[in-house]
């Protein structure tokens, strides 16, 4: 099958095959997201050892499997009893290979391969450090979803692996550039509107794209997948925690609460929302949900606190929580909700997620790609001043600029171009003025106008300085 992106992985890959000593690469990101498909694709499935953990599986059964492989590779018929075997075995069936360029060993889901008391980890630092770090030929990929287990016992190991791994690989879900470019290969050619809808439910994760079917329509897609008793994804979500995540029922109450908080929520409101003490256990729980991929964190535009929100970033979730949860499945929901109220609040924020994960793609259009940024969002309660009610109101994106330039961005999710009338002029003027008094801020302000198909010309329509649609949010951000 086709690589389809990747470059950047490609590349890194390149260079760890050309070098002249042992490499060790950690490859992670979220379930689903094509990581054992990128390394086994690349590497033809040829690899001097290859061996999968086994989800839940016991210390016997994972040595048991790590043994069937060891026969399966270099004939062995023993099986190990512990992993010091285990490995050294390894070590001997990759002695007695003969062949030219790098013998690639391929672990993946690692994770799974620690159980309680099983000496796994200290096992594979004798193999790293005494051996294969040292034979100068060994190219040592290690592989999972558990992204907190790798991270935690491995690229921030303090022991015997500590500072050890040569390389890293986070795999990111498809940009909506790679995602169209998937669709084709699959002869699906749908409109880039369509697509842009797409991402909001399942996001760029390959797994889920691979679900849909080129005969149906996107709304039936998915009906299909979501809604449909027993569809292709209708049980995901209760896998997909409990096989990150060790503490998942911990980390599921942390992504519920943010779903219900557009403009997201610090440590302490999701404590008081969750019930969870605001300790490092909870700091350890956003730290595994952000690296995971799930959350991101930001800090507020002129937050003098420098208190750091959190806002959910996961599509599925988001999907999930607003549509699947408690909800009765009706199977053709999708198709007949288009103009339902909760379906057009979700796309509202949801594009506006989209948009933050295609911050490259709105600079280069914007000309500011070489320019230093920093990207947040603002909110005000609004005030009172000589009488006057001020109103509160928010900004989703901020583009704060070294050139003293900053860009408030307005993104709509629309069916066409995007109409600005008189009400909304006001309001965005409102916007832009109560920003400025505010933050007093001296810098320039331009107002950025993000939407599918771009804005309508007409009386109004000057109020923004700069547009992006979906052309520009296609451009490729390598």
């Amino acid at each position: 099958m086709k690589i389809i992106g990747r470059k950047r992985e490609i590349r890194e890959l390149d260079h760890y095959v050309e070098t002249d000593k042992s490499e060790f690469i950690v490859v992670y990101g979220r379930r689903r997201v094509g990581k054992t498909f990128l390394i086994r694709e690349y590497f033809n499935n040829e690899f001097a050892f290859q061996v999968t953990g086994i989800h839940d599986g016991s210390k016997e059964m994972q040595l048991a499997n790590f043994g069937m492989a060891l026969g399966k590779y270099f004939g062995t018929r023993s099986l190990p009893r512990t992993w010091l075997d285990a490995f050294s075995m390894l070590q001997k069936g990759l002695d007695e290979l003969k062949t030219e360029g790098k013998k690639v060993v391929f672990i993946d889901e690692m994770p799974w391969m620690e159980t309680q008391k099983s000496d796994f980890l200290r096992a594979f630092e004798v193999f790293w450090n005494g051996y294969a770090a040292w034979t100068h030929d060994i190219l040592l990929i290690v592989c999972g979803s558990a992204t907190t287990w790798l991270t935690d016992n491995i690229l921030n190991n303090i022991g015997g692996l500590y500072n050890r791994c040569t390389g890293r690989l986070f795999l990111k879900p498809f940009s909506l550039g790679e995602t169209e470019e998937y669709l084709k290969d699959r002869n699906i050619l749908w409109s880039r509107y369509d697509i842009i809808e797409l991402y909001m439910v399942m996001g760029g994760i390959p797994f889920y794209l691979s679900q849909l079917d080129q005969s149906m329509t996107l709304a039936k897609n998915i009906d299909d997948i979501f809604f449909k008793e027993r569809g292709k994804l209708w049980n995901e979500f209760n896998n997909l925690y409990a096989t990150l995540f060790k503490n998942a029922d911990a980390h599921i109450k942390v992504a519920e609460a943010l779903a219900s908080k557009k403009m997201g929520l610090t440590k302490s409101e999701i404590s008081e929302l969750t019930g969870l003490p605001c300790n490092g256990t909870l700091t350890k729980i956003l730290d595994n949900l952000e690296g995971s991929g799930f959350v991101r964190s930001y800090v507020y535009f002129g937050n003098k606190k420098k208190e750091t929100t959190y806002q959910l970033a996961d599509y599925y979730t988001l999907f999930y929580y607003r549509f699947l949860k408690d909800s009765k499945r009706d199977e053709n929901y999708w198709e007949n909700s288009l103009d339902n109220p909760s379906r057009l609040a979700w796309a509202g924020y949801s594009f506006e997620q989209v948009c933050k994960d295609h911050l490259s793609a709105i600079r280069k259009k914007l000309g500011i790609s070489g320019v230093l940024c920093e990207h947040s969002s603002w909110f005000s309660k609004g005030d009172a001043d000589s009488g006057e009610v001020r109103r509160g109101c928010q900004i989703d994106l901020v583009i704060d600029r070294r050139d003293r330039v900053i860009n408030i961005c307005e993104m709509k999710f629309s069916r066409n171009e995007y109409v600005i009338d008189k009400d909304y002029d006001m309001n965005l003027r409102h916007k832009i003025g109560q920003f400025q008094r505010e933050t007093k801020t001296r810098k320039a302000i331009q107002l950025t106008f993000v939407s599918p198909y771009g804005l309508k010309r007409g009386m109004y329509s000057s109020t923004a300085q700069s547009e992006v649609n979906a052309e520009d949010l296609f451009t490729s951000e390598s």
